[in-house]
């Protein structure tokens, strides 16, 4: 059969409802589609590659409803194709933007082996997943300033967790703007689920409903025909956001960040079978009435025999130490069952990071291990790098672990192999310091059985903070100043490490076996300064860290 017979074929047996949102289909061969069914949908899965020329394959889904009006278009219309191309040269225009303002970027504080935007601004991490053989991770972005504006999905990959590889900006706003959300593999398909948030001009002036995208390759994603595949929260509420999906047996599972009518955080847990009609289960969890107006950014997992539920609320009101940044991040560990759906809570909310900047945090498990990853900034607080042309970043990857009612967070493995060089080791006494470059991973020995103090500063000036563990008080502080202070309590429990990692404008520090961590931003110049202010010795080991991001 000749190409110009396969179209005519074709032609035949495109099906379209009239009036619906269904798109036609032009210049595509038989054997680039496949149909399937769905309740009374039928799904048109178009290989684009032939009409485009693009290598490697790349799928869209089209819906379109059966029903007794269904008519036979003779001649497939050009409503897709021109669609596809004008999404191809938006994309295309878009990475060309990027590329000519990247040699703008100010690299002063430019992080070395933790993920930033190209350009412009960042914000949640997104997606994070492990398909065809790497990790990805996506994220909030909005390329063209470095404050929040209409979100966009940026993308990147790695192989190990430590090595970044930045990609083509995955979705692009259309009516919507791309809020956050999670990314599942079903089959061969990378499925990316979003919430779509849609700006009106009457009250409450915006919506929040959720979408899916598709993949074929894990590059190039286009939104599904039939969105949005649910459209409004069970009580009308706007707010309605960050989906997190996983599979679980014959189903996927969903859940998603809402609030009551009385401004009450909730989750709502739902259902489905192919990712498209889902089903309301229950409310997996809710706010009391102290625990904040608006839980986002869910997450929930098993790890190590115990249920996770990670979240964001927002508005709670700090506690002496606790809640002390804008918005918090934490999670309520809990037993749960597939059959009644319920969540029993064991532990109650807890903080997952103790320092400044650390928010949205997303998990993903690979081979039994789980990891989290976290937007390493915090809203409604500057942003230095803004002048710089980017503005936000994220963690390194963490390990979780569940010990004692409690996640213990650790690096990855994987960061020794961004080690370069000898090791540096110092014994220093008192008021002693020493010099590093501007990425640099540092381990401190001490007695914790007396004070421990230190000072990180610029070599150049600028930021600086100063890491300090009292005995006698029992806590642990990050102070970046008299007025900016965060401190928890911490039991050494013979624990005599603290391992630090140092980039251009951030600080992590995992004390001991990580029961305690501290994520904040600080911007030294000219690489980083550490004076020993504590009575005792204190020994460090140091690595300077090559870069990884991005490769």
């Amino acid at each position: 059969m000749s190409e110009r017979q396969k179209r005519v074929q074709l032609s035949s047996l495109a099906l379209l409802r009239s009036g619906t949102r269904g798109k036609y289909i032009e210049q595509v061969l038989l054997e680039d589609l496949r149909f399937t069914n769905s309740k009374n949908h039928l799904d048109v899965w178009i290989r684009q590659h032939r009409v485009h020329g693009r290598s490697p394959p790349y799928t869209k889904t089209i819906t379109m409803t059966l029903s007794r009006n269904l008519i036979l278009i003779c001649l497939a219309a050009s409503a897709v194709a021109k669609s596809l191309r004008q999404d191809d040269e938006a994309k295309a225009e878009l990475e060309r933007y990027i590329e000519n303002k990247i040699p703008d970027i100010n690299q002063r504080w430019r992080p070395h082996y933790h993920v930033a935007p190209p350009v412009g601004w960042m914000n949640d991490p997104n997606g994070f997943s492990y398909y065809n053989g790497e990790y990805h991770l996506f994220y909030q972005f909005y390329p063209y300033d470095s404050v929040w504006g209409p979100m966009h999905w940026g993308h990147v990959t790695s192989p190990d967790l430590v090595h970044w590889r930045q990609l083509p900006t995955a979705l692009l706003p259309d009516e919507e703007q791309c809020f956050s959300g999670s990314a599942v593999q079903d089959g061969d398909t990378m499925v990316l689920m979003y919430t779509a948030h849609i700006v009106s001009d009457r009250e409450p002036f915006y919506n929040e409903t959720q979408y899916l995208a598709y993949s074929d390759d894990g590059v190039n994603f286009y939104k599904y025909g039939g969105n949005p595949v649910l459209p409004s929260a069970p009580n009308g509420s706007p707010d309605f956001r960050d989906p997190k999906v996983w599979r679980h047996g014959d189903h996927w599972y969903v859940i998603l960040g809402s609030k009551t009518t009385d401004l009450r955080g909730r989750v709502l847990l739902y259902r489905s079978t192919d990712l498209k009609d889902w089903e309301l289960l229950t409310v997996l969890a809710e706010s009391q009435g102290d625990m904040g107006y608006m839980w986002e950014c869910p997450d929930f997992f098993e790890l190590d025999g115990k249920f996770i539920l990670l979240m964001s609320p927002q508005g709670l009101a700090p506690q002496g130490d606790r809640y002390k940044n804008t918005h918090q991040n934490g999670y309520i560990i809990g037993s749960f069952n597939y059959e009644t759906f319920e969540f029993v809570q064991e532990v109650p909310f807890q903080e997952i990071d103790f320092g400044h900047d650390f928010y949205a945090a997303q998990t993903t498990e690979v081979d039994g291990k789980r990891y989290l990853i976290s937007w390493f900034s915090m809203w409604e607080v500057p942003h230095p790098e803004d002048v710089d042309g980017w503005a936000g970043m994220m963690t390194i990857v963490r390990e979780l672990k569940l010990v004692n009612n409690k996640i213990i967070m650790k690096p990855v493995d994987e960061m020794v192999e961004i080690r370069q060089g000898v090791p540096i080791f110092n014994v220093l006494e008192f008021n002693e310091e020493v010099d590093f470059e501007q990425a640099v991973e540092i381990n401190i020995e001490a007695n914790f059985d007396e004070i421990v103090e230190i000072k990180l500063e610029g070599r150049d000036g600028g930021g600086h903070v100063v890491l300090s563990w009292d005995p006698l008080v029992g806590k642990v502080a990050v102070s970046r100043g008299a007025e900016d202070v965060r401190q928890v309590e911490w039991d050494p429990n013979n624990e005599t490490s603290w391992r630090i990692f140092l980039d251009s404008s951030s600080i992590e520090l995992f004390c001991g076996i990580g029961d305690v961590v501290f994520s904040s931003r600080v911007y030294p110049l000219g690489g980083w300064r550490l004076t020993n202010l504590s009575s005792q010795d204190i020994e460090i080991e140091a690595y300077n860290l090559k870069k990884s991001f991005p490769v």
